[in-house]
């Protein structure tokens, strides 16, 4: 049984994650999982962010380097990255990240209220944040997954790989 406490707190949980330094956290409801690198196979013409697709058990993913669709340098040849596997609009997509952290409640770990999004971020990070979770020791932001995955609005797709 559910009730609208437990309801509201599995809202207040996210999966975390870090890219290029930045401290991001996904709604859990949002998350199916997160693996280590996985084989991909790349995509010709598809904008620079779409990395590849990859093979989920029988399910093909497309994965969407956040680092490229936030306009971050890209990540040194020798770190890989890896998979937040999030459900947006009904579809399968992994969000490739440099590591992941751990699933918070910020109310409980003494977190601050929800904040707007600094109008100082960048604004490709503007355009996927919902907003800012201050913690005590840093600030999360809260990651908008169908707004993450919606490659069309990055400037730049005339790369993709071969």
């Amino acid at each position: 049984m559910t009730t609208a406490g437990t309801a509201n707190r599995a809202a207040e949980q996210y999966c975390t994650f870090w890219v290029a330094g930045l401290f991001f956290g996904v709604a859990v409801d949002d998350v199916q999982e997160v693996l280590r690198r996985q084989p991909m196979t790349p995509v010709p013409r598809a904008s620079r962010a779409v990395t590849g697709l990859i093979n989920l058990r029988g399910q093909i993913v497309t994965a969407v380097d956040l680092r490229v669709r936030l306009g971050l340098p890209d990540r040194e040849d020798d770190q890989l990255p890896m998979n937040v596997i999030v459900r947006s609009r009904g579809e399968v997509v992994s969000l490739l990240v440099d590591d992941i952290g751990d699933v918070i409640d910020p109310g409980e770990s003494g977190g601050g209220d929800p904040q707007p999004t600094p109008s100082t971020m960048p604004r490709e990070v503007q355009d996927v944040v919902r907003g800012v979770r201050p913690l005590p020791d840093s600030i999360l932001l809260v990651l908008d997954a169908d707004r993450a995955v919606d490659v069309a609005t990055t400037t730049d797709t005339t790369g993709g790989n071969p």
